[in-house]
């Protein structure tokens, strides 16, 4: 899938006029004359007496309102910070070029081989290869790291490998690959790495055997919930499918192994099927060639007998050997 988004922050000029007026001078009008005080007759009522003296208790003084001291401000949340940009190379058109008409310049990447882990991925050219450019962002949506790549004119189709170096360990959220020519023209894709892997209970089965026993059948049940969840969370999400590895300890031939994995992963991917499940499943087999622990031949291994779940947009990375591997779809 290819994602690609540009956004512009136009700067915004405010101006402020601020003018003053003049206040009218104060008007003044002449006194009204006051009549002179006249002397009262006196009067034949006497005088009233003075009001009883009342001993009141002082009013208390009104309390003091209660001082709120300011909230000392928060500090200031750290902003994360984000790769340094790549080396400058230049690709401009080589002197001397063919004419005649060009095949399109497109850009695949090997998804299979896309190692976050490792930091480095492969892409091919179908022109003359200048180099290659890429970016990865992190989850918190700043960039991880920058990174350029020469090829000096590599041949079409040839593997491009590159590699990057994070600025601090953080989930890659998209990675952003662009191939140039020597020509002087690119192009880019967009990949997201996007996957998240079932934590469940492993089904038992019975020795050289991939049939599920109903004894087994209360863990696939729980794990089931647990795909259906993690879909639920991210149903923003298109196009995510499941994958089901199997793996095997040393105990045993290679080849015996690998056989055995594989009918068991099929087996536990037909049975998510058969229960309903609506986006595409795939499934293999690696038998011993891809164990958490590494061990010598003819060990009982319990972390390295295993079968994963895994919900993902694009086919998890496969081992690379002897053996050739490939996801296949029920």
């Amino acid at each position: 899938m290819a994602i690609f988004r540009t956004s512009s922050i136009a700067p915004l000029l405010l101006l402020a006029l601020a003018c003053g007026c003049g206040g009218a001078g104060a008007q003044t009008t002449p006194e009204t004359p006051t009549e002179a005080p006249t002397a009262e007759a006196p009067s034949s009522t006497p005088p009233a007496s003075p009001p009883a003296n009342t001993d009141e208790a002082p009013k208390p003084p009104p309390p003091e309102e209660a001082k709120t001291e300011p909230a000392p401000d928060k500090p200031a949340p750290t902003e994360l910070a984000e790769a340094p940009k790549a080396p400058s190379i230049t690709c401009e058109p080589k002197a001397g070029a063919a004419a005649g008409p060009k095949k399109k310049l497109e850009i695949s990447v090997d998804r299979s081989r896309v190692d976050l882990e490792g930091h480095k991925l492969e892409v091919k050219l179908t022109r003359a290869a200048c180099k290659v450019e890429l970016q990865v962002i992190g989850e918190s949506g700043k960039i991880l790291a920058n990174a350029a790549k020469a090829f000096d004119g590599a041949a079409p189709g040839t593997v491009l490998a590159i590699d990057w170096s994070p600025i601090r360990a953080e989930t890659v959220s998209r990675i952003e690959v662009w191939g140039h020519d020597t020509e002087g023209s690119y192009v880019g894709v967009a990949i997201t790495p996007w996957n998240v892997k079932i934590d469940h209970e492993e089904v038992n089965f019975e020795t050289d055997s991939d049939k599920i026993r109903d004894s087994e059948v209360p863990k696939l049940e729980a794990s089931l919930d647990k795909v259906k969840a993690a879909l639920t969370k991210h149903q923003d999400l298109k196009g995510i499918s499941l994958f089901i590895a199997g793996h095997t300890d040393t105990v045993g031939s290679p080849e015996h192994n690998l056989t055995l994995s594989r009918k068991r992963a099929r087996a536990i991917a037909a049975w998510f099927r058969g229960r309903g499940l609506k986006i595409p499943v795939a499934w293999e087999g690696f038998g011993e060639h891809s164990p958490i622990v590494k061990t010598g031949d003819e060990v009982a291994e319990a972390k390295n007998r295993r079968v994963d779940y895994i919900l993902a947009l694009d086919p998890p990375r496969l081992p690379q050997g002897a053996v050739t591997f490939g996801w296949k779809a029920l």
